[in-house]
């Protein structure tokens, strides 16, 4: 049993207002992008990487994984124009190298911070029960609201869990979930990811454990987040 990464690299990042997109750009003389393929190039468990690139960088990626000695990187294929066109191209790629009972393991290029224990559970996980997704709880009250500046209905924090990246599912599941989705025009538009897109084509999803440092950088002030996790020292008293 394999257990392949895609790695989601092809969106443009218009919001962070930087002049390159921001999988590319240098936090102290390293792109984020290669933050992201280091956690899985150092996990023992994962055996090969595929990117999802924009295009045009292609080349660049190539240089940066020779310079950065990102040996496990196998595949690198163009994105869409949404996320899910990226996912899919990412899939469908893997299509004669898989086989059905292989781990796929998505996850966004923009997410750095990838603890080794996060993507061992979700390795777990999805070996136990054919699919997990990381999840945390959520912690702040959250309200619904009724007519814009008031509000009557809360909805209880426990039964809410914050799913991101990396989710890892069986190859050949996804492949057909992608296949389906994208004939039937299910799960594929706006927000989706593959997760959401799952939970439309009747799939039930498991947990995984997440970490609150596994941050999604979409703005200036995630790069400045990421630069201070860099530089905090753990404390070896804290269990």
């Amino acid at each position: 049993m394999k257990k392949i990464a895609i790695i989601i690299a092809g969106g443009k990042g218009s919001r962070m207002g930087q002049d390159i997109p921001k999988q590319f750009i240098n936090v102290y003389d390293k792109p984020v992008l290669i933050y992201t393929l280091e956690s899985f190039q150092r996990h023992p468990e994962i055996d090969a990487i595929e990117v999802v690139c924009l295009d045009g960088w292609h080349d660049i990626l190539k240089a940066y994984a020779k310079q950065f000695n990102i040996t496990k990187l196998k595949w690198i294929v163009s994105g869409g124009s949404t996320g899910q066109e990226s996912i899919r191209n990412g899939v469908y790629n893997l299509e004669g190298k898989c086989d059905k009972d292989d781990i796929i393991i998505i996850h966004d290029g923009i997410r750095p911070l990838v603890d080794d224990i996060v993507l061992s559970d979700v390795i777990i996980k999805c070996q136990k029960y054919g699919n997990a997704v990381t999840s945390m709880p959520y912690n702040e009250q959250i309200f619904l609201v009724d007519d814009e500046i008031s509000t009557t209905k809360y909805i209880p924090r426990e039964t809410l869990r914050r799913v991101s990246t990396p989710q890892a599912y069986k190859f050949g599941k996804l492949d057909e979930a992608y296949h389906t989705a994208f004939e039937k025009e299910i799960g594929i538009y706006g927000s989706s990811y593959t997760n959401t897109m799952m939970v439309e084509l009747g799939e039930r999803l498991y947990f995984a454990a997440g970490s609150d440092k596994n941050i999604k950088l979409t703005t200036k002030d995630d790069i400045e987040l990421f630069k201070a996790y860099l530089n905090t020292d753990k404390d070896n008293w804290l269990k």
